[in-house]
This record gives structure tokens, sequence and C-alpha cells, in this order.
């Protein structure tokens, strides 16, 4: 019994031992049929673009407010009650339009007293006039004294005297009169009436309404000290500078200003420079006090190379992107890259002109030397390229 049982215990182990050499012969047959595969595998297709130099203009995003070139706050230069109320509030009035009335009677009542007053001079003055000229033949004649003819050239004197001021308390009346008609300083768009009809208004303190000019408009933002200085070298001297304006909700910067204004110190408490951009607003698009983002110009390029930002890759901190040469085998080429512009990175060093960049289907490229099928597309879409183009921050 012992014997049988140490055969059957050896056939077994023998049977195993075949087994496991079977399983490794059919284990290492389909390595080899996969790695056979994998070499027969065609080649990924890619999208190449190829590099060229062309000149750009670099620019550098701020936030800016919006602001009137004119902004009235309209008080009245005389007492009164208020009569009328002649404008419709928020809409667009015209310089010398009239916007409120004041009780115009008091004033046309000093009007008369002081035309009056005038007349009541000449009279004197006419008078005065004669007694001097007939002092005058009488004094020729010795008939009168010397103090009695200055006497009566004194009297001419202040008749004439007065007669000037009549003059000038009239010229004041009527002025007053006039201001009764609170009109429109400057054209642009009236606020909401603060005064109603029927209401005091005080001479230079009651507050009326608000006017503000909408066309043109400014817009003032700040700039750091270096964007300063690299916005200086930027300008063409002799020539208006372009910024690029767009408002909160707005894709991209569709306005465009002219910068015409740089403060002429920084400011101590920011480090920031000023600047003001003024831009036509025919359409009252923009408002006072709204938030603005501006573009300013801060390098311009000549021979720039961009490449798509997809085809940039980073590994820790170097860059790189795929290269394929004419043997149609992509090759990592590590690139130092400058600022963004649009969907595109200025490389400042890595490439030269004329280099095949994959700029997608790089995430088939899994070795440096790997085979890829390139397809030639453009390296990116963007509106006259060859002479503007909005770097973004």
């Amino acid at each position: 019994m012992e014997s049988v049982s140490s055969e059957t215990a050896g056939g077994v182990g023998v049977y195993l031992g075949l087994a496991f050499i079977l399983m490794a012969i059919v284990f290492l047959s389909g390595c080899d049929a996969r790695s056979e595969a994998s070499q027969q595998m065609p080649a990924p297709d890619v999208d190449v673009a190829l590099v060229q130099p062309e000149p750009v203009t670099l620019w550098e995003s701020f936030t800016g407010r919006v602001v009137a070139p004119e902004t009235v706050e309209l008080r009245p230069r005389v007492s009164g009650y208020i009569d009328k109320v002649t404008f419709e509030e928020g809409a667009l009035v015209n310089a010398g339009d009239l916007l409120f009335q004041i009780d115009p009677r008091p004033y046309q009542a000093r009007k008369q007293a002081a035309q009056a007053q005038l007349a009541q001079a000449r009279s004197e003055l006419a008078l005065a006039n004669s007694q001097a000229e007939r002092a005058r033949s009488l004094m020729e004649s010795r008939a009168i004294s010397r103090e009695e003819y200055d006497q009566r050239n004194a009297a001419k004197m202040s008749a004439r005297a007065l007669v000037n001021a009549a003059k000038a308390a009239l010229e004041t009346a009527e002025l007053d009169l006039q201001y009764t008609r609170v009109t429109a300083p400057v054209s642009g768009r009236a606020g909401r009436a603060l005064v109603t009809r029927g209401n005091l208004a005080s001479a230079d303190q009651t507050l009326l309404t608000t006017l503000v000019s909408v066309d043109p408009m400014y817009v003032y933002f700040d700039a750091d000290e270096q964007a300063a200085l690299e916005s200086e070298q930027a300008r063409v001297a002799g020539k208006p500078t372009t910024v690029r304006i767009g408002l909160a909700g707005e894709s991209g910067f569709p306005h465009q200003g002219t910068l015409n204004f740089i403060d002429n110190r920084l400011n101590a408490n920011t480090g920031t420079l000023q600047y003001r951009a003024e831009l036509a607003n025919p359409n009252g698009t923009f408002k006072p006090g709204q938030f603005a983002r501006v573009q300013l110009p801060m390098a311009r390029m000549d021979n720039a190379m961009l490449v798509n930002r997809k085809a940039v890759l980073t590994d820790q901190d170097r860059r790189f992107v795929y290269v394929v040469g004419d043997d149609n085998m992509a090759a990592r080429r590590q690139v130092t890259p400058g600022r963004a512009v649009d969907d595109q990175l200025v490389i400042l060093d890595g490439l030269q002109s004329g280099d095949r960049v994959i700029i997608n289907g790089v995430q088939k490229v899994f070795f440096d030397g790997m085979p890829v099928a390139p397809n030639q597309v453009a390296m990116g879409d963007r509106p006259d390229s060859a002479t503007v183009v909005v770097a973004q921050p």
C-alpha cells in the first residue's frame, strides 16, 4: 500500500511539472505575439504646425474706471421758489437747455427799480451838466466865484458817478433775473431732479441735479512702476497710443481708445502711475463709475516665435514641445516660454523658424523618437496676426 501511494504521488508531480512548462511556453508565446503586434501598429496621426517668426505687439491688462470728462453739480445762482422743472430725468440735454425755472417776479421788480434809479441818475446828471456849463460862462465874465464854479463841476462828476452806479445795479438786476432760468452749462445726461416745484432753492447751496457729459468718455487706470517703464519703451514718439477696452460681461476687448494723459509722478503710497484713455461713446455704452478692463501695449517684437498653448508640455519645472523632423519622428525639444498671446505662447528660446511642432495629438506620443503621421495645420486662428496680437496677463 505504501509503495503504491508513493508511485501515485510521483506521477502527480510529473504531471504538474509538465503543466507548468506548458503554461510558461504559452505565456511567452503570447508576449512575443503582443510585442510583434505592437511593433506592427501604425504611427499615430498628429497635427503639426510650422513655426514662423512674425511681428506682434504684446499687451498687459489693467482695471480702470470710467469717468465723464465734464461733471456738473447744478446749483442756483439766486434764491427763490422753483416754478418749473422742465427736463426729463435721465434724458440727454444740450448746453443752454432750460432745466429749472425759479419764480422771476421778485427779480423783475428789482430790475424795474434799477431802471428807475438809472433814469433818475441820468436826469440829475443832465441838470448837473447844465449847471456846470452855465458856471463856466459866468466864471469867464467873473459873475461867480471860483469856489462856486468848482462846486458845480464836482456836482457834475458826482452825478456821473451815480449814473455809473445805477447802470451797474441794473446789470446786476438783469443778471439775477437771467439766473432765475437754470440752464444746462454743458451737453450731457441729466440726473434726477433733487428739488421739485414749490420748494425753496438757496443760491449757491441747494443741489438741483447733476449733469455728466457722455461723449467722449475717459477711462482712468493705474500701472505699476515696472509696467509703466515697459509701456514707455513700447510707445512710438509722435504717434497716439491705442488701448483696448472691455466692460464687465463683454468678451475680450471690443472697444478702442487713445491714451491722452499720463500723470507726471508716481503715487508714493501705491507705487503706481495713473493713465487716462479717451474713447468715443456715441451710443452711451459707457457710463460714469463703471469698471473697465484696459489693455496697454507693453512690447513690440519684430520676429516672435509663437506656439499653440496645447503644444507646450510641463515636466516638473521644465517646458518642452515635440518637434517632427523630416523622418517623421517626434523629438522632444526643451523651450523657454514668454508672454501668453491669445491661445499661443511666445517662445523665447528652443525653436527655430521652420520647425514643425505637434499641437494636436501630443498625448499619443509616448517617448522621444516615436514615429508619427503628421498632418499640417495652421498654428492658430488669430485675426490680423501679422500686426497686432492681444496678450492676456
